[in-house]
């Protein structure tokens, strides 16, 4: 991908929106963006979150790409209206962390869902036979319930995840792993919670992010810009235009695009 550039690029600060739930159109474009900001050499990135989180793997690349590219500029984060589970993990990836006083954050944890619709089923008369290699290749089928071997084999993958997502914390905000134990229960707080609990640096708006970003370069930050990596434009936006877009009716078909899409997968996600 092309981005136009301003000839005082290497003068401006590097900004990278992340939006939503964190899945595969999302890492593609923000590891575009964070390639194209090393190439580029930018010397800071505000990067703004504001997700719930998403899945496992995709925010695991984001983080890798992030912490890679601290070895060659600052990165601050900001967090915004809720930075959660996901959110917090790709927040690891920046040095340097910023929240609102009421920010939504937290929710370190792991989940998996899965759909069990067998009564369902039974009752208008659909069953499935099933022929498989081994006894655990149909597992979280949506036509049975698990068996307890079943839920023993998942629950140690969950426990896996939950270790690398408290590990990551740990070793980014230089905390004892017992230390993240105490609160990485899946809960959620604020951002001024988050500061005491060490997962934030400090409070401030996103403008007062950036200035923090232009700062720590020695950049004046009543003269730096930001250069912002826009998110791709929906294809409702696209064809009727930003005013007549139906913005309700595309954040919906988004979120029933995830569901379907992760349906069984272990999720770094704050999902009330």
């Amino acid at each position: 991908m092309i981005w136009p550039f301003k000839p005082r690029y290497r003068k401006q600060i590097a900004r990278i929106e992340i939006n939503g739930a964190i899945a595969g159109d999302t890492r593609k474009r923000v590891l575009e963006a964070l390639k194209t900001v090393e190439e580029k050499k930018f010397p800071a990135l505000l990067l703004r979150i504001d997700s719930p989180g998403g899945t496992v793997g995709d925010s695991q690349e984001i983080y890798s790409a992030l912490k890679r590219l601290q070895k060659k500029l600052k990165i601050v984060a900001s967090f915004g209206n809720i930075s959660a589970s996901g959110g917090v993990y790709i927040g690891m990836g920046a040095e340097h962390i910023m929240a609102n006083p009421g920010t939504i954050t937290g929710s370190i944890g792991v989940i998996l869902r899965g759909n069990n619709l067998e009564r369902l089923l039974e009752k208008v008369g659909v069953s499935f036979q099933v022929i498989k290699s081994g006894p655990y290749k149909d597992i979280l089928s949506f036509d049975r319930e698990l068996t307890d071997p079943e839920t023993q084999i998942l629950q140690e993958l969950i426990d896996t995840s939950y270790q690398q997502f408290v590990q990551t914390v740990a070793e980014s905000r230089n905390l004892p792993v017992d230390t993240v134990k105490t609160f990485a229960d899946g809960r959620i707080f604020t951002g001024q919670q988050a500061v005491e609990l060490g997962i934030v640096d400090r409070l401030g708006t996103e403008e007062e992010a950036r200035r923090w970003a232009a700062e720590l370069v020695k950049l004046d930050p009543d003269k730096t810009e930001c250069f912002t990596f826009e998110k791709p434009k929906p294809f409702f936006n696209k064809v009727l235009g930003n005013n007549l877009a139906p913005n309700s009716i595309i954040a919906a078909n988004n979120w029933l695009e995830f569901e379907l899409s992760t349906n069984g997968l272990p999720l770094w996600m704050y999902r009330p």
